[in-house]
């Protein structure tokens, strides 16, 4: 049973200080038509544009607003007609996609309100970054300069600073240590910038706490490594270390001596300017409380959450479960208490979450931090609880108090109340750790998960299991993926897999709970909820499937048992389980999350499934068309294809048609309730989809605009009788066997580059000799590192195919001839039963090598000519036409320049029949929506005429850079290749090249520009051309260039009027190099080596690494690396490197409908 940890408490009454009356003359009622507090559809209706009852509570009686009117506080609204919103740049690790969400929700409060908003933000793959929202966007930098520039260009008369994570935190601090916003008179909204610097700077946080009474572990800021070791002296060992104005624990750690202290504290003090050092309480629970304050100093708990892993892990790479499970009720009021003291006492006004820690033995708890912000945390929260927390804290921002606002959920209620949850949300966070060669897979304070997902059932059990196999669809739930050596090593310290782990050690093993509690400190009620799992899987084990009755297959899904998990049990087929499931009758029943555990009538599409149940909480008579959504942000598949399913499911609505999403993620804008007219938080596997398509009687499905997920069921979905809308997916299927799509390409004439299935090494090296190194293999099964490698010599392919992947007849590699010196062009486009309608051709910067996502986009392409746009338009034709495409497509291609007589070879390399992650940027830059076109050619309905939209000529190019998490992913070697490395992308337009690029790799986090002057360490492949032009270019600028190879200094001090010094580099002391960096200044490091290191001392590793881990800007790319220099010696005599100066607003500040005209921006 669910213990309630979140029951609707009496809510917090006012200080009698803080209560104010009304003045105001008495009036006579005046008979008048009832008024009734109807919700808008986005999320909610407020009392706000009749001045006479702008402050009354949401309430359908007539007579409880009249009264109302005269007791609730008159809070003073800030006066603005225009308002800036910071956003939060490219996705990261530790700042993700979650802003999409929360910038969203607050841009449609403040339209609601009336209000105009500028938006900056470069994240163009965004919802938030759409036509629709904004009045305004710039995608520009998310830095203090450029959010000056355009604060004096717009006037805005606010700014809201807490929906763009730490970026816009940090650039608010910075603007009012500036003095813009006084300046520019622009009022912060919401919580005031004092409140942020305690909330951000440890040593004044920790002072606020002391003088209400909380207790905080002891600690001591400092701002230097020996202060630092000095404090740890004072607090004793083991302590951690945490970051300052950072976002999740960058930068922070655990140390159990003064040598782990002294390297933590040098690469943490690289990063932020202050550190906290702490006593550790590893080992204690983690515990989360979402806080919601008004003006009025009306506060709620929105959500308690409960980490699974006990402190010593970043509560982002934790799993989390709400509401909490294992506190008794006094440890709840206890913390509960505590934070609504904190959030008074600090003057939060909207949101914001605090974190504890609570000692598992006896009534004690510690506060850990405070985020005075909407976090990642608020987005689980609200996705968990129903309650719209952005949409709220902006609403509070402008001045409305919780009793005005309504419960978007029941329509009839206030938002002055906490919600109260039947059901059980776990959290658990996505890694993609095993794509990165050398990283560090253990997991502590600083995260390094690139997303998560969330799942919502009755039981612990259900939940988990549900959000196991969300998280990757090969799992099938809790099952032992993870079989390590040394066991107990891997329990004791936290990884990416210890639940695999855990998983082996009770299935296989014979783990007692004891045994693994004093191992993991994980709370015995969790792992007592795992045991009856095992349980459950061991009874499976042992029966076969005609044994099966309807107790032991209610018991199993009861349990959160797929029905592919079961197969695999009962050594039967899913088919057959799913077959003998339903003549049990034994189906999921589809419930509500109403935030208010069904006390109240609530009629919200905000649903789930579950067996723990014995009757539906709705009618199933829309037939409405479903869109699967996108599923876990991972790298490939990220915010990009959240735009399109949420642009499509738009557009669907918009044709007079009924909407089911399906999706898990709680980090998207598609998991918003009012993004589709029935929101299913649900598996995206083929069991689930099934049983919503049954249940639901749906009239079609797309598959087209979720990414791969989706694609990967849509054969098995069409063969089981479900109409699946748009391309057939025999042909997805065509497109996808690597044989078949080969066979077809050849049919139509369209060129590709050679390439072999070999189930043997030496069929390999054949192979490789024929078409002659470099090539280019994709083991099917990999051992280590990276799936994809480009091979340039046989002892490199030797290693490859016998160390790091296995080859044989079970598992083939795919070889093809690599294309060296060749250009690669991006293809996105949409057909309607095989006529191309619109395309465009999009150029990377980067020679062909570098996988699409990690590349350097730019459009209009900047080098090809007409008869190459030609020839690769009637590539798209072919191809639509062969594939009969109704809907989207990608396709990348190589360009290999011809000789005089020849033209150049175009080959494709690759071809998806679904939407491809650049099509919010293609279709934002040329201002014509294709997801909008695909989805009318999915539907067919209002298909609309073809348009060459590559003839039309532009005064403007966009480009779009990737964002890398790096720093993050500690020992990986950052180095690209064919395997995808960017966790995000962001971009930005200019005049021409050299501005654009400027001003998108600015928009990189964490990109610093070099100081003038400054050191450039260069390395790499001196046979590569553009090592010599960068170098004469950067000492051209005046900067100096220093080298650590004695064969890169003799090649570079040949170059006429270069000079470069080779330095003394430390491969092994990171502290060493760290003072070399220092004392020559290097603040640009440029590798262009031609292959990744081969072991972790190879100096080009340990620059490129070094670079990274030292906040230090890195170009590993000979192309991107000449176009940065010139970049440079454009934008050097305009005052680039001087930062923001009155009166001056550089060039490339434009909105984006100053760059392409309303009249293009087609919806």
């Amino acid at each position: 049973m669910i213990r309630p940890s979140l029951l609707r408490r009496p809510l917090a009454r006012l200080p009698t200080a803080t209560r104010f009356f009304s003045t105001t003359p008495t009036r006579s009622f005046r008979p008048s038509t009832t008024l009734k507090a109807v919700a808008a559809p986005a999320v909610g209706s407020y009392n706000g544009d009749n001045p006479d009852e702008q402050h009354t509570l949401n309430s359908p009686s007539d007579l409880a607003r009249r009264i109302s009117a005269k007791v609730l506080p008159k809070i003073e609204r800030p006066d603005v007609k225009r308002v800036l919103v910071v956003g939060s740049g490219g996705l990261s690790i530790g700042q993700a996609g979650e802003f999409d969400y929360s910038g969203s929700q607050a841009i449609k409060a403040l339209k609601e309100s009336n209000i105009e908003t500028i938006l900056i933000n470069p994240n163009i793959a965004t919802i938030q970054t759409s036509h629709h929202l904004a009045s305004e966007v710039y995608f520009l930098p998310i830095t203090a300069d450029y959010v000056a520039s355009i604060l004096e260009k717009e006037r805005p008369d606010g700014i809201l600073l807490t929906f763009g994570g730490q970026s816009a935190l940090n650039v608010g601090i910075q603007l009012d240590k500036m003095g813009v916003l006084d300046r520019l008179g622009v009022k912060v909204l919401g919580t005031p910038i004092r409140t942020l610097e305690v909330s951000e700077d440890r040593d004044l946080f920790c002072q606020a706490l002391n003088e209400i009474g909380i207790p905080a572990a002891q600690s001591t800021a400092v701002g230097t490594v020996d202060a630092a070791l000095k404090a740890a002296a004072v607090i004793g060992y083991p302590i951690i270390l945490r970051s300052a104005f950072s976002l999740g624990g960058l930068g922070s750690g655990f140390a159990n001596n003064e040598d782990e202290l002294r390297d933590l504290s040098a690469k943490s003090l690289s990063l932020s300017p202050q550190v906290l050092i702490e006593k550790s309480l590893k080992g204690w629970k983690e515990v989360e409380y979402e806080v919601v304050r008004d003006a009025a100093d009306n506060t709620i708990i929105c959500c308690n959450m409960e980490n699974f892993d006990p402190l010593g892990t970043h509560t982002g790479d934790s799993i989390v479960v709400a509401p909490s499970q294992t506190l008794s009720d006094d440890e709840y009021h206890m913390l509960r208490t505590a934070a609504i003291k904190i959030v008074r006492h600090v003057g939060v006004v909207g949101e914001c979450n605090v974190q504890y820690a609570l000692n598992p033995n006896k009534r004690e708890y510690m506060v850990i931090e405070m985020n005075a912000r909407l976090s990642r945390s608020s987005a689980l929260a609200s996705k968990a609880t129903g309650y719209p927390l952005a949409y709220t804290a902006a609403k509070i921002a402008l001045g409305h108090t919780l009793p005005e606002l309504p419960n978007a959920v029941t329509k009839t209620t206030t938002a002055c109340f906490e919600p109260s949850l039947d059901y059980i949300v776990c959290k658990i966070p996505k890694w993609d750790l095993a794509k990165f060669q050398y990283v560090e897979r253990n997991v502590g304070s600083a995260m390094k998960s690139v997303g998560e997902v969330m799942a919502v059932g009755r039981t612990f059990e259900e939940s988990l299991q549900k959000a196991i196999r969300q998280v990757d669809p090969r799992f099938t739930g809790f099952e032992p993926y993870w079989q390590p050596e040394d066991l107990d090593e891997a329990l004791a310290n936290n990884s990416d897999r210890r639940l695999f782990a855990i998983a082996h050690a009770m299935l296989n093993c014979d783990y007692t709970v004891d045994r693994i509690h004093d191992l993991t400190k994980i709370d015995k009620w969790f792992l007592h909820k795992l045991d009856n799992i095992v349980n459950i899987h061991r009874l499976l084990k042992t029966t076969a499937l005609e044994d099966v009755d309807v107790e032991l297959m209610r018991t199993a899904k009861k349990t959160g048992f797929s029905d592919p998990q079961i197969a695999d049990l009962l050594k039967s087929n899913e088919d057959a389980v799913r077959a003998h499931r339903k003549s049990l009758g034994v189906t999921p029943f589809v419930k509500r999350i109403d935030t208010l555990a069904a006390e109240f009538p609530a009629h919200t599409n905000y649903l789930y499934t579950t067996y723990n149940a014995t009757s539906h909480d709705l009618e199933f008579n829309e037939q409405g068309t479903m869109v699967l959504g996108s599923g876990v942000y991972r790298i490939g598949s990220s915010v990009e294809f959240d735009w399109c399913a949420v642009t499509c499911a738009r557009a669907v609505r918009e044709m007079g048609k009924k909407t089911i999403m399906i999706n898990y993620n709680p980090e998207t804008v598609s998991t918003d309730f009012d993004e589709a007219d029935r929101l299913y938080f649900e598996e995206l596997g083929y069991e689930r989809v099934m049983d919503i398509y049954e249940l639901e009687r749906a009239e079609g499905v797309i598959v087209s605009v979720g990414g791969q997920l989706p694609q990967n069921i849509a054969l098995r979905l069409k063969q089981t009788g479900v109409n699946v809308l748009g391309t057939d997916p025999d042909m997805i299927d065509n497109a996808e066997d690597r044989h078949k799509f080969s066979s077809i390409l050849d049919s139509i004439g369209v060129d590709q580059p050679d390439w072999v299935e070999v189930t043997s090494l030496d069929a390999a090296k054949e192979f490789a000799n024929k078409v002659s190194y470099p090539v280019l293999i994709r083991p099917s099964y990999v051992l280590s590192g990276a799936a994809m490698n480009v091979v340039w010599d046989e002892s490199t392919l030797d290693h490859f195919l016998s160390m790091a992947a296995d080859v044989s007849p079970d598992h083939p590699v795919v070889i093809t001839k690599f294309i060296d010196d060749a250009q690669e062009i991006d293809i996105d486009a949409v057909a309607h039963k095989g006529k191309l309608l619109v395309h465009a051709v999009s150029e990377h910067v980067e020679n062909a090598g570098v996988h699409s996502g990690d590349a350097t986009l730019v459009l209009p392409p900047f080098s090809l000519h007409e008869t190459d746009l030609a020839r690769l338009k009637d590539i798209a034709v072919k191809v639509a036409k062969a594939f009969e495409i109704s809907g989207p497509f990608n396709m990348q291609i190589i360009r290999k320049p011809g000789t005089v007589d020849e033209e150049p070879a175009l080959k494709v390399i690759e071809c998806n029949l679904r939407a491809s992650r650049s099509f919010p940027f293609v279709s934002k830059v040329l201002g014509h929506n294709f997801i909008g076109v695909a989805t009318a050619a999915i539907m067919d309905i209002n298909v609309p005429e073809p348009i060459d939209l590559m003839k039309e000529k532009r005064d403007y190019v966009a480009i779009k850079v990737p964002q890398f998490s790096w720093t993050r992913l500690g020992g990986a070697d950052p180095f690209l290749g064919v395997e995808m490395a960017s966790t995000g992308e962001v971009a930005a337009f200019g005049t021409d090249i050299h501005e654009a690029y400027w001003a998108s790799l600015l928009s990189v986090n964490g990109f610093k520009i070099p100081r003038a002057g400054s050191g450039v360490l260069i390395g790499g492949d001196i046979t590569k051309p553009e090592m010599r032009s960068v170098a004469k270019g950067f000492i051209e600028l005046g900067f100096k260039l220093y080298c650590s190879s004695p064969v890169v200094e003799q090649f570079l001090n040949a170059v006429p009027y270069v000079t470069c010094k080779k330095i003394f580099f430390p491969v092994k002391d990171k502290r060493k190099l760290n003072e070399v960096f220092e004392e020559h200044e290097i603040q640009t490091v440029i590798n262009l080596a031609r292959q990744r290191g081969t072991d972790i001392l190879d100096e080009d590793y340990v620059a490129r690494r070094n670079a990274v881990d030292f906040g230090i800007p890195l170009i590993n790319n000979a192309r991107c690396a000449q176009l940065f220099v010139e970049s440079l010696a454009k934008k050097m005599p305009q005052g680039g490197l001087d930062g923001y100066q009155e009166g001056r607003i550089p060039s490339e500040v434009k909105s984006w409908r100053e760059w392409v005209p309303a009249e293009r921006l087609i919806r």
